[in-house]
């Protein structure tokens, strides 16, 4: 297996798992009969309050905060895994960790403080654990060990 240096591994974690996880999350917003472009104002409004009544530009805006967030989750991942070589060793294990990190960190902390909510849907709740293990946490991990 051909060794890649730690910025193609952030960058391709970081386009494989953000794009997986917004897939997810249009599908999502389209099984609640939901407006993708609003969900996408939404997650642009956590760093930009404003967004929301910004259109096109807010929805474009959400887009980029989602693979910036998704940027520092691998970030993350890939530089501890080149200092830890264990995650390297387990990555399907430590992607699975890492996943439900990724989800309490981002759903009952970021959220919450940011909008003072917390995820109370049951499936919205398995939905979002699943992905965050499936789409995020274990690509980032296979990707982290090249």
């Amino acid at each position: 297996m051909q060794n890649w240096s730690t910025t193609k591994r952030i960058a391709a974690a970081t386009l494989v798992a953000g794009t997986l996880d917004i897939l997810a999350a249009i599908g999502m917003t389209l099984a609640y009969g939901r407006k993708v472009d609003a969900m996408l104002r939404y997650v642009a409004s956590g760093p930009f309050p404003d967004a929301k009544q910004w259109g096109t530009n807010g929805a474009a805006l959400g887009l980029a905060v989602h693979f910036a967030l998704m940027a520092i989750m691998a970030a993350i991942f890939v530089l501890a895994a080149d200092r830890m070589p264990r995650l390297k060793a387990q990555p399907i294990y430590w992607g699975v960790v890492y996943g439900l990190i990724t989800y309490v960190v981002m759903n009952l902390l970021i959220v919450p403080l940011r909008f003072g909510t917390f995820p109370v849907n049951p499936i919205g709740i398995a939905s979002q654990l699943l992905f965050h293990i499936l789409l995020v946490g274990v690509p980032i991990a296979l990707i982290a060990r090249r």
